[in-house]
């Protein structure tokens, strides 16, 4: 049998499998332990390959831009982490609709996972226009009030402009992507997330550099292109985004069988058509809102982290970054099995079966901090090489290095952060998670780093982090034991 007949044979018999155990959550059906961790590998593993496929394909991104020269990818970074919060907000959006439709499907309600499906479409759209007015009302102050110079504002705002286009598109993108992943196809939006990336390289090879001629095995070729710089790199990503949304909605809201809205897998028993329920509506604004709120907070941590590194000089500047795009390499596998967690959680409490919803949500936590504490001792054995790939200063490269061993003894703590956020919001439960983020990483994280870095430069700001992580992973292990995050097994 050919190789790719035989490759997508063993992708329609995994999926069978993975089906035929969700399906026994649905029914009331027992489980054994291996039935349960073999379907945590099932959903797991394409989240965890989609998830490392994102980082690749950024580094690859960054490359191109970084090409251009110095201003390039200084413009680009400068309005990047507010591109991120406009992201957070609309992944938050999404997870306000999907985690309850994973509750009706939990409890073989279809009709109202259909319905919430149709209320996530109409308050998602409406809500990324939204975010679309404040993007383009914001775009041409934005790098001024970040601090950039004239020399990169310009082309700053125009990428920014650019995307604020693509956010209906992006907001669609994640709504598709977090209903299929709670159906438990993680198959399909997780190629599409590779798909993504794949379309974001190809369009920015294309719109980013002028038509020119390569030679490839002797031959002369003339590759065509745009020559548009930044504004084609953003350009680029925003045709990715249109692409891979329309694709993947294609696969959730008319092909899914569980949750089609459109087509021939349209059904609905109740033979009523669209009618707002305010419940929906009220739910999703609960579970949202704590997420868009930490996703803003937590972003502007970040801008704070940074501002503790910046005097500390360009060599802990270039090693902190660095070894934060080292780092995430480490951690991809964490957040691949909080998104099993997120929909074995929410489909086994709309089953209203208490015992497995327990039992995944521990079985889910130990396998991500198994796996990412293997991760840790990848990264301290390895620090100097991944500190290598990324650049050739013998300074930098040596302090990274340390930065990242000093990270890799909180990795299985960091995982369990993760997966344990992942557990509560598939339970509905956001936001007093939500708060023991902010609390830890405002109060915990950044005041040790402030008081650290005086006297321990880098050193300090990452032995800050390895700490805060620790003890925010033991904060998401306490509740997670006490069973509080369970309480709407309750209403």
């Amino acid at each position: 049998m050919p190789a790719f007949p035989r490759f997508y044979q063993k992708i329609m018999l995994s999926k069978a499998k993975s089906d035929y155990l969700l399906s026994k959550i649905r029914d009331g059906h027992a489980m054994t332990h291996g039935e349960k961790l073999n379907l945590i590998y099932l959903l797991s593993i394409p989240s965890i390959l989609a998830q490392i496929t994102n980082v690749m394909m950024f580094f690859i991104d960054q490359a191109m831009v970084g090409s251009l020269g110095a201003e390039a990818p200084a413009s680009i970074g400068l309005v990047e982490s507010t591109i991120w919060l406009f992201g957070g907000m609309a992944s938050a959006a999404s997870m306000g609709f999907s985690v309850q439709t994973a509750h009706f499907i939990g409890a073989n309600d279809f009709v109202k996972a259909r319905q919430v499906v149709r209320h996530g479409l109409a308050c998602c759209f409406l809500f990324s226009l939204l975010l679309m007015a404040v993007a383009f009302s914001v775009s041409s102050s934005l790098p001024f009030w970040l601090g950039g110079g004239a020399d990169i504002a310009g082309d700053a705002s125009t990428y920014f402009f650019i995307f604020s286009c693509a956010v209906p598109f992006m907001q669609l993108n994640n709504l598709a992507s977090a209903m299929l992943k709670c159906e438990g196809n993680m198959r399909v939006s997780s190629a599409m997330s590779v798909v993504l990336c794949v379309l974001d390289m190809i369009f920015n090879f294309l719109f980013i550099f002028p038509t020119r001629d390569i030679q490839f095995f002797g031959l002369s070729l003339t590759i065509p292109g745009a020559g548009l710089g930044v504004p084609g790199a953003a350009l680029g990503t925003a045709v990715a985004y249109v692409v891979s949304s329309l694709c993947q909605s294609w696969h959730a809201f008319w092909r899914s069988k569980l949750l089609g809205i459109f087509g021939r897998n349209a059904l609905d028993a109740s033979g009523i058509g669209f009618r707002v329920n305010w419940s929906y509506v009220r739910n999703a604004f609960k579970i949202s809102l704590p997420m868009a709120f930490q996703s803003a907070l937590m972003s502007g941590a970040q801008i704070v982290s940074t501002m503790i590194v910046a005097p500390l000089g360009n060599f802990a500047i270039a090693a902190n970054t660095f070894a934060i795009t080292a780092e995430s390499l480490c951690y991809m596998p964490g957040y691949g099995i909080g998104e099993a967690a997120t929909t074995l959680v929410g489909q086994s409490l709309g089953a209203r079966r208490a015992d497995l919803c327990r039992s995944f949500a521990w079985m889910t936590v130990f396998t991500g901090m198994i796996v990412m504490a293997v991760m840790g001792v990848v990264m301290y054995v390895s620090a100097p090489e991944l500190m290598a790939l990324m650049t050739p200063v013998e300074g930098i490269r040596a302090l990274g290095a340390e930065c990242l061993r000093i990270e890799a003894f909180a990795e299985p703590f960091f995982a369990a952060s993760i997966v344990a956020y992942c557990v509560c919001v598939g339970a509905g439960d956001t936001l007093r998670p939500a708060v023991l983020n902010l609390c830890s990483m405002w109060l915990v994280r950044l005041t040790l780093a402030a008081w650290l870095a005086r006297d321990y430069g880098l050193r300090g700001v990452w032995t800050a982090m390895a700490i805060e992580l620790t003890f925010r992973g033991s904060l998401f292990l306490i509740r997670l034991f006490r069973g509080r995050w369970m309480k709407r097994m309750a209403a």
